[in-house]
């Protein structure tokens, strides 16, 4: 450590990633950042930037508080012994990019801190720099120092979550990762870069047990990306790109039969024209999308629409001890902004393991098995990040709202996990259960209110209305019949599938409506995603609306139901209580 602090060099500091790790760092008084990048300038603004106060209080690095900064220019393809040398780091963290087009010394910066005796880490996601760092390995044993690379979503975090995952298993077959960003992230040019430079190029795979190769950005896969208990990412198709995944995990599972590495990028339209011009280049009718990735970077910017949330997967296929088929997956959801932090928490992960003396064994290697998932959600704790593993096991029978929420169901109260057990407890599908109770019932004064009101079957306002709910399991759907008093009104409910995959659906006669199921404290919220007349996709904000969830109180199941919509105003809200009978 230099002095009372160590000392980090951030290669591309001021950048899209290096910038937010020097964010996500800077509140750490043990540390020296030095920000570093080709232009001086840029690293001065961007530490001032940093540096001034914000929302009522102190910039990072101001007087005490924080790391110490420190705006610094360096160029990699100058003299790096002596840049290195005057900056004197004692840890350098290249977060520039993209690793793909590094020339014909791609690992320079690794060979200078090697001989200088600098311990060395990256969030390279090019599949030959990180699989070819350990070709390096005795050098930087010899010099006593570890040279991680990859530390990033793809493969370190991936490789974290299969970690967890792979206990599960008796022999793992199949395993899939990807990474939906939302639209709304101003994406790097260097991202870019690296993603045009494979499209509809051949990329090495597994398919049936055997090296294959399949075509960047054209082959794909549909994956919802659904954590247990939070609002599922709208369901979308991830398309092929190369990773250090699909080199490494051949080594880490010798039984592996299939690997896939994706982005699912929004809007789906710009995606599916992006892999049109990977058919293009896969055709030769021209001759790469590099030349287009300024147009593309323009494109991503301009056609930000549809939700400020992003997010990763990671999904597991095999066989369990007992021999039967089991599928787990790993979800992550980051909501705004808090997205492209996720592939920067593995250095700040490293860092912080560092500061408390634990430090790597020596050598250079891909950064796989370096964390634990642990140590990356303890990063996400500073964001708006859920994740959650979900288990789908051959011939297990589990309630309707229980296999939707998978591990989230445990997290709801006794009194909303009862009234949601039905016809299971005996460990089979079928059978029902009844429960009784009181309403308060209200209806909308709106003439078209009145007509789905009555198109649906819904009950008229009353106070105090007794109220008896008929739960019936069928097989893989539950039929709920409504009683307010002598009016009766029944829904089907079932998992969706496909593109409603994770979501609760709900039938009234010609209407679907698809909905999220959010556990929230003592409740459990139900938030409207989708809806279908006669199968047909209406727009979503023109769905019925409003609050709806149940809650525990007093050991009691109550329940708010609020249904509206912009065209109908209030159509009927409905509240009370329920006990089982």
């Amino acid at each position: 450590m230099s002095g009372d602090r160590l000392s980090l060099l951030i290669i591309g500091g001021y950048g899209t990633f290096g910038g937010r790790l020097a964010r996500l760092l800077g509140d750490e008084p043990r540390l020296r950042l030095l920000i570093a990048g080709r232009s001086l300038e840029k690293a001065d603004d961007f530490v001032a930037d940093l540096r001034a106060p914000k929302d009522g209080s102190e910039g990072l690095g101001s007087s005490n508080l924080g790391a110490t900064l420190q705006a610094v220019r360096f160029d990699r393809d100058g003299d790096l012994a002596e840049q290195l040398t005057r900056l004197r780091p004692d840890l350098v963290i290249d977060a520039s990019g993209p690793f793909q087009s590094f020339g014909d010394d791609p690992y320079k910066v690794v060979r200078a801190c090697i001989g200088l005796g600098i311990d060395y880490a990256d969030i390279a996601d090019s599949t030959g720099f990180v699989a070819g760092i350990g070709g390096l390995d005795a050098a930087a044993r010899a010099k006593g120092i570890f040279a991680l690379s990859g530390l990033s979503s793809l493969p370190a975090l991936s490789f974290a979550a299969l970690d967890v995952m792979a206990p599960q298993f008796a022999r793992i077959d199949r395993v899939a990762a990807g990474i939906a960003p939302s639209a709304h992230v101003k994406i790097g040019l260097n991202v870019v870069r690296a993603i045009a430079s494979y499209a509809g190029r051949q990329v090495a795979v597994l398919r049936d047990g055997q090296p294959s190769t399949g075509l960047g950005l054209i082959e794909a896969m549909r994956v919802t990306v659904a954590p247990p208990g939070a609002v599922p990412l709208r369901s979308r198709t991830f398309l092929l790109v190369d990773a250090p995944d699909l080199a490494l995990l051949p080594a880490r599972l010798p039984t592996l039969q299939s690997s896939f590495t994706g982005v699912g990028t929004e809007p789906q339209l710009l995606q599916r024209l992006l892999s049109l011009a990977a058919r293009l280049v896969h055709l030769k009718l021209l001759p790469s999308l590099l030349p287009f990735s300024p147009l593309l970077q323009r494109a991503s910017h301009a056609l930000a629409i549809g939700d400020h949330r992003g997010g990763m997967f990671v999904r597991v296929g095999g066989i369990d001890a007992a021999g039967k088929s089991l599928t787990c997956g790993w979800h992550l959801i980051a909501e705004g902004d808090d997205g492209p932090f996720i592939p920067i928490t593995g250095v700040a992960a490293l860092v912080r393991r560092l500061l408390t003396g634990n430090r790597p064994e020596n050598g250079a290697r891909p950064a796989t098995g370096e964390l634990r998932l642990e140590d990356f959600e303890a990063e996400f704790r500073r964001f708006s990040i859920a994740t959650g593993i979900r288990m789908e096991s051959e011939g297990a029978c589990l309630p309707l709202y229980h296999r939707i929420l998978g591990s989230a169901f445990e997290r709801l109260p006794p009194a909303i996990a009862a009234m949601h057990s039905v016809g299971h407890s005996a460990g089979h599908a079928g059978g029902a259960h009844v429960a009784s109770g009181r309403a308060r019932i209200e209806r909308g004064g709106g003439w078209l209110a009145g007509i789905v009101a009555r198109l649906i079957g819904f009950p008229a306002a009353g106070e105090d209305v007794p109220v008896t709910v008929r739960f019936v399991a069928e097989g893989d759907k539950e039929i709920w019949t409504r009683d307010f008093g002598e009016k009766r009104f029944r829904s089907l409910q079932l998992e969706g599938k496909g593109r409603d995959r994770h979501l609760l659906a709900e039938v009234f006669g010609p209407f679907r409506v698809l909905v999220a199921l959010v556990p929230e404290e003592n409740k459990l919220r139900l938030v409207v995603r989708g809806w279908r007349f006669l199968r047909v996709p209406l727009p979503l904000f023109l769905a019925p609306g409003g609050e709806t969830y149940e809650e525990e109180r007093e050991g009691r199941f109550h329940f708010y139901v609020e249904i509206g919509g912009r065209l109908t105003g209030l159509v009927v809200r409905y509240t009370g209580w329920l006990v089982v009978a």
